[in-house]
């Protein structure tokens, strides 16, 4: 709801930018302050069970609560915390996010057989599947994972999924070394039927723990669920319909939310359905569905043809899987095996798709739970660009700096791909995602570094939290970070995010076309001025060092930047007429500006000193005009 009204409040009708822009800055700062999970003192609480934290009296636990459900987070619903926990109790939240990076004491407060509501739609629930679906046997790998969410995930499906299709539950544990993951989870696989556990006395990474029990399994269909999941009613039918159908598909359900820190189960609304896609530092990324292909279906809710899937949840035939290949062996813990599933399935034969009658929901972390995620990814993902990628890899070493590094030996990979005779990665993105940006057609893409502080770049921190503060660091020439695509619309971007602004300074929100995330850099002036607020982006002295913030334009040292590549020809053709006209009248009243420069109108340079003779005049008389066209402010030829 919060990001509902954001966007709201940008598309407003602008009789006032002030008072549109204001309550924008207001609503962010709130949105940025929402996504701060140390402070539990802004939650509420459900009453706690008896048979919940059991080292707790009942006197005690009426301390904790505030409001009753019976029981917690009953059908779905969230379980906030008291705002006047003890001290003891602060502590176990916090060691919960600090052990599992979700609230482990919300989800142990809720019983492990929740009740959810049944959230298809009618026309799903109206669907008929054929009586001979192929059985599944599902896989749970998991390291380290909190007890309540892992037996939340098994007893969902085994709540929840006809007796008849499930064949096993397999649980791989890589190499745990929590204590209530060893006998305490041993004994509860031998008290339950269909679930059979196997452990690894070493860490070996996900993907090769989801092949572990691969040859083993008599099920046609292989199951892949992570280990904070919850299956609602009816979820494994759809996605065994579309592998008889056709073997060769990879299906995924529909993912929906459940909060980190509530537990609140968020579905998918059929109108807000979303596909997998991926940037070029190779994440998957969630993505709308184009308006071309939500035109083209007859049925909202049927099967989605996707680019990628995000990994985690995932419908296979066993055969088919075993064909191609399976999971890369020599990708390292996790990371880009979901990217390399999904490039080999399309490239080699087989489809995916994500089936919207099918809902798990999964706990999205904030942050991963692994040490050395740098060093880790981009060994993986440098196996995935060498592999897969053909000479759209250039496109991946840019965003880390052509620092490749080692990456192992790839040859029983590019063996399989000629096996299995795979199309091209042009192919791919050509027929399966068209609408992929290729970064030639960016303005620019690199880093945007100070003329003032050479060594000074503009930095922000990926992938989380996405709504901190653009900030300069030494400019260390290896992406990551300091990676800016500077789009034909003006945006700076970093994949699904954008600069945009708050109280002068600059911070990364969701791209979404709106006036405050429009730049223009004047390469003659090496200049970039923001459209919304008319202010040009300066480097200040700040008390720990440089900031980039916005202040009224004055063309000094400190306002001047290198954005690497610029290619001016790639502006939209409204944009390219904008620079080229300000070029030739700030040259024609350079001669005249006396005092008191400033840089007004978004784009067009207005001389206070003179009320009459501005250039915004002259725009106009030249045949352009300043005008809004939807929530931007363009200048365009009449």
């Amino acid at each position: 709801m919060v990001l509902l009204l954001i966007v709201g409040l940008r598309y407003q009708a602008s009789n006032s930018i002030y008072d549109g822009r204001r309550l924008y800055e207001t609503s962010l700062s709130n949105l940025r302050n929402w996504h701060i999970k140390g402070d539990i003192s802004r939650f509420r609480g459900w009453e706690l069970l008896p048979y919940t934290h059991g080292n707790l009296t009942n006197a005690e636990r009426l301390k904790i609560v505030k409001y009753y459900d019976d029981p917690p987070g009953v059908d779905g619903r969230p379980v906030l915390l008291q705002s006047n926990l003890r001290y003891d109790i602060k502590q176990k939240v916090r060691i919960g996010w600090k052990l599992y990076h979700f609230n482990s004491f919300v989800s142990d407060l809720i019983p492990v057989n929740r009740s959810l509501p049944d959230w298809r739609d009618k026309w799903c629930r109206n669907q008929n599947y054929s009586s001979d679906l192929p059985s599944a046997t599902v896989i749970i790998c998991f390291y380290n994972e909190a007890w309540s969410a892992l037996i939340r995930t098994i007893t969902s499906v085994l709540n929840r999924t006809p007796p008849h299709l499930l064949d096993n539950i397999i649980l791989v544990d890589d190499a745990s070394t929590f204590n209530h993951l060893h006998k305490q989870l041993d004994d509860y696989v031998n008290s339950t039927s269909k679930v059979i556990l196997k452990r690894s006395s070493h860490r070996i990474g996900i993907a090769r723990a989801r092949m572990l029990p691969v040859q083993e399994v008599q099920s046609p269909v292989l199951v892949y669920l992570d280990s904070h999941c919850e299956c609602s009613e009816g979820w494994l039918e759809p996605l065994l319909q579309r592998i008889k159908e056709n073997p060769s598909t990879v299906v995924s359900p529909s993912v929906d939310n459940i909060h980190d820190n509530t537990f609140q189960y968020i579905p998918q609304e059929v109108n807000n359905l979303q596909m997998g896609g991926f940037t070029w530092d190779l994440k998957f990324a969630w993505i709308g569905i184009p308006q071309t292909i939500l035109e083209s279906r007859e049925e909202p809710l049927a099967p989605i043809t996707t680019a990628t899937i995000s990994g985690g949840l995932l419908a296979v035939s066993k055969d088919f899987f075993v064909k191609q290949g399976m999971y890369d062996t020599g990708m390292n813990i996790w990371g880009a095996e979901n990217l390399e599933l999904s490039f080999k399935t399309w490239m080699c034969g087989g489809s995916m798709e994500i089936v919207p009658c099918s809902h798990v929901g999964h706990v999205f972390k904030m942050k991963s739970p692994y040490k050395d995620d740098d060093k880790i990814l981009k060994k993986n993902f440098v196996r995935l660009a060498k592999v897969w990628l053909d000479d759209y890899a250039k496109y991946f070493y840019e965003r880390i700096g052509n620092d490749i590094g080692e990456y192992g030996n790839i040859t029983e990979r590019i063996k399989l791909r000629k096996k299995l005779n795979c199309h091209s990665f042009q192919w791919y993105l050509e027929n399966v995602t068209p609408h992929q940006v290729i970064p030639d057609t960016y303005v620019a893409s690199g880093p945007i570094s100070s003329i003032l502080k050479e060594d000074l770049c503009l930095d922000a921190p990926v992938p989380f939290p996405k709504f901190d503060a653009i900030d300069l660091y030494p400019c260390h020439g290896k992406g990551g970070n300091q990676y800016w695509s500077y789009t034909s619309i003006g945006e700076l971007r970093r994949d699904d995010l954008c600069i945009d602004y708050l109280y002068d300074s600059m911070t990364l929100f969701f791209c979404n076309h709106a006036a405050s995330q429009l730049w223009l850099y004047f390469e003659q002036d090496q200049i970039i001025v923001h459209n919304l607020t008319l202010k040009c982006l300066n480097i200040a002295q700040h008390y720990d060092g440089y900031k980039p913030l916005l202040t009224r334009c004055n063309r000094t040292t400190a306002q001047k930047w290198k954005i690497t590549n610029f290619r001016i020809e790639n502006f939209t053709p409204e944009l390219q007429a904008t620079m080229k006209l300000y070029k030739n009248l700030y040259e024609q009243h350079n001669n005249k500006l006396k005092k008191n420069r400033t840089l007004g109108h978004g784009m067009n340079l207005t001389i206070t000193t003179s009320k009459i003779n501005t250039l915004s005049f002259d725009m106009k008389r030249e045949g352009f005009d300043n005008t809004m066209v939807g929530s931007k402010r363009i200048v365009h030829a009449q």
